[in-house]
C-alpha cells in the first residue's frame, strides 16, 4: 500500500480529528462525573446544615438571594430554633463558600467551609481557624449585632489568621452577610418562609480592593512567619 503523501491538509485532517476524538471523550467524562460530583455537593452542603445548627426537626425550603441561600429550622412545636445562610465571597485566592448557622437569638451556632480556594498553610486555615477556642480566633457563640467582628488591624476583636489578613477580612465579611440575611428571614415558619433577605453589610468590594493594596503586607507577613 501506497503512503499517504506528507501534506498541510493531511496534517489538518489528522489535527482536526483528534480535537474530535478528544473533544468526544472530555464530553463523555463530564457526563459521567457531573452526577455524582453534584450529589457530593448536596451531601456536603446537607452535612454542613446539621452540624451548623441547633437541634432541630424541619427546615423550611430555602430562600435565595443576594448570592445567599437561607434555610431556617424549628424544633417540633414549630417553634424556631435558627437558620443556616449559605454565603459566599472573594478571598484572596478566589471566590469561596461557607455555610453559616445561628441560633434563634442571632449568636453563632458554628459554621462549615464548602469550597474555599486559599493558599495552602495560610487562608486554608479559616476551616477551622475561627471556630478554634484560643485567644481571640473563635467567633462560634457571638452575636454580630452586639460584636465588632472584624480583624483587629481594623479596629475589630477577632485575631487574623496568621500572615493572611486579606483570607480573614474576606471570611468576616461573609459572616457579617450572612447574619445581615438571617435578620431579615426572621419571620419564616416551616411552611412559608419569608423572602426578601437582603445583605446589609459593608461592601464586598473592599475585599477586592484589599487584595490589591496589600499583597506586599501579606508577603511580608508570610516571610516574617517563616510560612511557605
Amino acid at each position: 500500500m501506497a503512503k499517504l503523501e506528507s501534506s498541510f491538509k493531511n496534517m489538518v485532517l489528522s489535527l482536526t480529528l483528534v480535537t474530535l476524538f478528544a473533544a468526544a471523550a472530555l464530553g463523555g467524562m463530564y457526563m459521567l462525573t457531573k452526577e455524582p460530583i453534584e450529589q457530593a455537593k448536596q451531601q456536603k452542603q446537607t452535612a454542613a446544615i446539621a452540624k451548623v445548627l441547633p437541634p432541630y426537626q424541619t427546615l423550611s425550603e430555602p430562600v435565595t438571594t443576594e448570592q445567599m441561600v437561607i434555610y431556617t429550622a424549628f424544633d417540633a412545636q414549630g417553634e424556631k430554633v435558627g437558620a443556616a445562610v449559605q454565603t459566599e465571597e472573594n478571598g484572596f485566592g478566589g471566590k469561596f463558600k461557607i455555610m453559616v448557622g445561628f441560633d434563634a437569638q442571632g449568636r453563632i451556632y458554628g459554621y462549615e467551609v464548602l469550597e474555599q480556594q486559599e493558599t495552602p498553610g495560610l487562608g486554608t486555615h479559616m476551616v477551622e481557624w475561627f471556630k478554634t477556642d484560643k485567644n481571640d480566633q473563635s467567633i462560634i457563640g457571638k452575636q454580630p449585632a452586639q460584636a465588632n467582628l472584624t480583624v483587629k488591624k481594623d479596629g475589630g476583636e477577632v485575631d487574623a489568621i496568621t500572615a493572611a489578613t486579606i483570607s480573614s477580612r474576606a471570611f468576616l465579611l461573609a459572616v457579617g452577610k450572612a447574619y445581615a440575611a438571617f435578620e431579615q428571614n426572621t419571620q419564616a415558619s416551616p411552611t412559608d418562609a419569608a423572602s426578601g433577605a437582603t445583605a446589609l453589610c459593608a461592601d464586598s468590594a473592599n475585599v477586592t480592593a484589599d487584595i490589591a493594596a496589600e499583597v506586599a503586607e501579606v508577603v511580608t507577613d508570610t516571610i516574617n512567619s517563616k510560612v511557605e
